[in-house]
């Protein structure tokens, strides 16, 4: 059945006539260069619309939205009312014909009923918390639908391989996943340069970001359910972490679990086991918590390690060892994923290139300073975005930041002779979702196919698995077989317990 939400329809629809003007003549009247006739427009349904799946959708306004698929309308239609009925001023051109377009979609709370009643869609956009990635994708393209998925392709390493699996048996789809610094110049100029030499044998990179910091809670502990009984605290608490964790739950705990007003709560569990909503959980702050999303390496790695994994070559990872500050709720049944942790994989040699060791950072930490940086140069450059990363040459070295963009290169010598490398590498002059739709109508590929997203993906969550394994425990990895070879007590890491009848 299709659900159509109404409380502010009416409201979009009004603010899009008011903006536009009351005389609106069809395109296809009009006709002339620039038209884009029915035939070659893509129908496109948006999974998860009120986060980045509204910024995916932001870029798609050239196709045919047909449906819009979220199990929160009301929160959907609350971020949709901030760009369409700005609190200054009119609201951008661009913003009203996402109103319209979200006027006219089809609505649904549940993707497999779209999938199964919506028969004009050609292609998906999945824009969900993490766990529900795989699901959904899968399910699309089982119905022949390209798919284009926000990263982290997936949630688990197992369900990376079994999208990749699915693209190699559908090779007419096109498939991409939201890493978007792959479509830009900061990331095919990177691989230019480290493929020019002029850097020297590169067997070391070291990547970071700030995140969680600043933008969503991690390390602490689960809710407390409604009605629990908050532990007495003793006349003189000693203010260890157990007292400051019983603290945090008394904080959390609400007297009403109730969802939101038309919030389908058992949807958005998905594959997860019953659990009670709490709005820690939703929206956006979900990425902290272990059932929900994948922490920093899931939310930032996608972009930042996508440099080095392309420009290098780097293919499964031979062992990986991780510290971290303490899981959230503690480290036997965890609730949130650490607010700071590091990783360090190893690589093998692949063909000319030796092998390679990378190190992550999240939570603000920071690597050591590479020995060829100069005194006075700060190892974050001013103004950059939180995250980036630094290839260690044996005659120079290069940083990056988020996206790839706005290289550095040290010493000066050597960055002198990487402004003279040319450019070799094709360049993306559209968006990266219309790489994606383009690559769809059979024009040109995507920049950041399953194929090779699912191997990216199966890296950084191999991170958070070897966490899991243990402190500073270094895991071995046998990327055939898909297993810690000296730790099986860890490959339980590698998938997931599914709620019955969501099984993959």
């Amino acid at each position: 059945m299709i659900e159509k939400p109404t409380s502010r329809r009416d409201f979009v629809g009004t603010s899009a006539t008011l903006a536009l003007g009351a005389m609106i003549v069809p395109r296809h009247v009009l006709g002339g260069p620039g038209y884009q006739p029915p035939s070659r427009t893509l129908n496109i349904a948006v999974c998860g619309v009120g986060g980045m799946g509204m910024s995916n959708l932001s870029m798609l306004l050239s196709e045919n939205i047909v449906a819009l698929c979220d199990v929160d309308f009301g929160y959907v239609e609350r971020s949709l009312a901030q760009r369409v009925k700005p609190a200054r001023g009119e609201p951008k051109p661009e913003d009203v014909k996402l109103g319209e377009a979200y006027a006219k979609a089809a609505k649904y709370a549940d993707f497999r009923v779209m999938l199964e009643k919506q028969k004009d869609i050609d292609a998906v956009v999945v824009a969900t918390p993490d766990h529900l990635h795989a699901p959904i994708a899968l399910a699309a393209m089982a119905a022949g639908k390209h798919v284009y998925v926000q990263k982290p392709l997936t949630y688990s390493v197992h369900e990376a391989r079994l999208l990749a699996k699915a693209a190699a048996a559908n090779p007419a789809l096109a498939t991409q996943m939201g890493n978007q610094g792959r479509s830009g110049e900061g990331s095919r100029r990177v691989n230019e340069i480290v493929a020019s030499g002029v850097l020297g044998k590169i067997s070391e990179v070291h990547v970071w970001t700030d995140r969680p910091v600043r933008y969503w809670a991690q390390g602490i502990p689960r809710p407390r359910n409604a009605g629990s009984p908050i532990p007495v605290a003793p006349l003189r608490p000693a203010w260890n972490l157990g007292t400051v964790e019983n603290a945090l739950r008394a904080a959390m705990q609400l007297n009403d679990y109730t969802p939101p007003a038309g919030m389908n709560w058992e949807l958005y569990l998905g594959p997860v086991p019953d659990m009670p909503y709490h709005p820690a959980y939703h929206p956006f702050t979900w990425r902290g918590w272990i059932e929900f999303g994948t922490a920093s390496l899931g939310d930032m790695g996608a972009h930042l390690l996508d440099q080095p994994f392309s420009a290098l070559g780097l293919t499964t990872p031979t062992s990986i060892e991780a510290s971290s500050t303490p899981w959230g709720g503690g480290e036997k049944t965890p609730a949130s994923y650490p607010l700071a942790m590091t990783a360090r994989y190893e690589f093998p040699a692949v063909g000319k290139r030796g092998p390679v060791t990378l190190h992550w950072y999240d939570g603000g930490l920071l690597p050591p300073r590479p020995a060829m940086l100069p005194d006075s140069e700060p190892l974050v450059a001013p103004l950059s975005d939180g995250g980036g990363g630094v290839f260690i040459g044996e005659k120079g070295i290069m940083f990056y930041e988020t996206y790839g963009n706005k290289p550095r290169i040290f010493p000066e010598a050597i960055a002198k002779k990487a402004e003279a490398v040319p450019k070799t590498l094709p360049r993306v002059t559209t968006s990266h979702e219309m790489n994606w739709v383009n690559a769809a109508k059979g024009e040109g590929t995507t920049s950041s196919p399953f194929k090779e997203a699912a191997a990216l993906t199966e890296t950084m969550l191999l991170g958070i698995a070897a966490l899991r394994a243990g402190q500073g425990k270094k895991v071995r990895y046998d990327g055939a077989a898909m297993a810690f070879t000296n730790a099986p007590d860890a490959n339980q890491y590698l998938t997931r317990v599914y709620r019955k009848g969501w099984e993959l």
